[in-house]
């Protein structure tokens, strides 16, 4: 065999048995995607959970009353993920409402994210009370349920979020009436219409990169992980499209984004 020949061949072979490093980066960076088309029965089982789910938010909704809402979230369709809800006023949303829309520091993006990037777990995850805030800076205590199909890909999520002001303000009533403190005025709370998912995620990222006060260029490795982690708990990287948004707003690459976040889940420990 001629020597250019066998050249050629050790070569193609070589490239073969190893990829280059930015098809490695692609190859990685896709990973979260699983955009491959749900066969017919995955298909079927969802729609069924999800319309069962449906009538469930709303008897709660009654039996809980007006200060705790109901949502229950379409993850496969992030930009009107709302399909159903009870109480709505609560966080000002409604059905087609987006995913991003709703409270601030909801700890289940976080576990939402890490179900979707790890397909390993079979069963629903529960993400128990935490703390969020609405829009308007509302203090709610919040808990979610996150459903996953029969291929344990995360699909739909139930949340609950309880507004305690009336408690609080009935509290304080009650403290009033026994020891004589003061009672606090009540405010009204405005509610705004939902803004779009691309002015919400343009706000998202520009608000944890604002956090440093320094052009992208300036900042250190550090600054760029708590400014992923930021978005991370804001809901951006369950929306289809946000690693790559990210990833320019930082001026970084897609792998590197990818790299931060399973650094943050494994120091978090979100759930499955």
């Amino acid at each position: 065999m001629p020597a250019t020949r066998k050249t050629a061949e050790t070569s193609s072979a070589r490239s073969t048995a190893q990829p280059p490093p930015a098809s490695r980066a692609r190859s990685r960076a896709a990973k979260p995607s699983k955009a491959a088309a749900v066969p017919p029965a995955i298909a079927e089982e969802r729609r069924r959970i999800v319309e069962v789910l449906k009538p469930v938010v709303e008897m709660m909704g009654r039996m809980l009353g007006p200060n705790t809402e109901l949502v229950l979230h379409d993850l496969t369709q992030p930009d009107a993920s709302v399909v159903a809800i009870a109480n709505g006023h609560v966080s000002g949303r409604k059905v087609g409402s987006t995913i991003l829309s709703g409270p601030k520091d909801d700890r289940a993006f976080g576990a939402a994210w890490s179900a979707a990037t790890d397909l390993s777990g079979s069963g629903h995850s529960v993400v128990n009370v935490y703390p969020t805030l609405t829009g308007t800076g509302t203090p709610l205590k919040s808990a979610t349920v996150i459903y996953r199909d029969a291929d344990g890909t995360p699909f739909a999520a139930l949340c609950m979020n309880a507004d305690l002001t009336v408690f609080k303000l009935a509290h304080a009533w009650l403290e009033h009436a026994i020891q004589g403190a003061p009672t606090p005025a009540a405010t009204p709370e405005s509610r705004e219409e939902s803004p779009d998912m691309d002015l919400l995620m343009g706000e998202i990222i520009r608000s944890a990169i604002r956090t440093f006060g320094k052009p992208v260029q300036l900042m250190n490795k550090e600054e760029k992980v708590h400014a992923v982690e930021e978005m991370l708990r804001r809901g951006l990287f369950i929306v289809k499209g946000s690693v790559g948004r990210a990833a320019a707003a930082l001026d970084m690459s897609r792998f590197s984004i990818y790299n931060y976040l399973d650094e943050i889940r494994k120091r978090e420990g979100f759930t499955k």
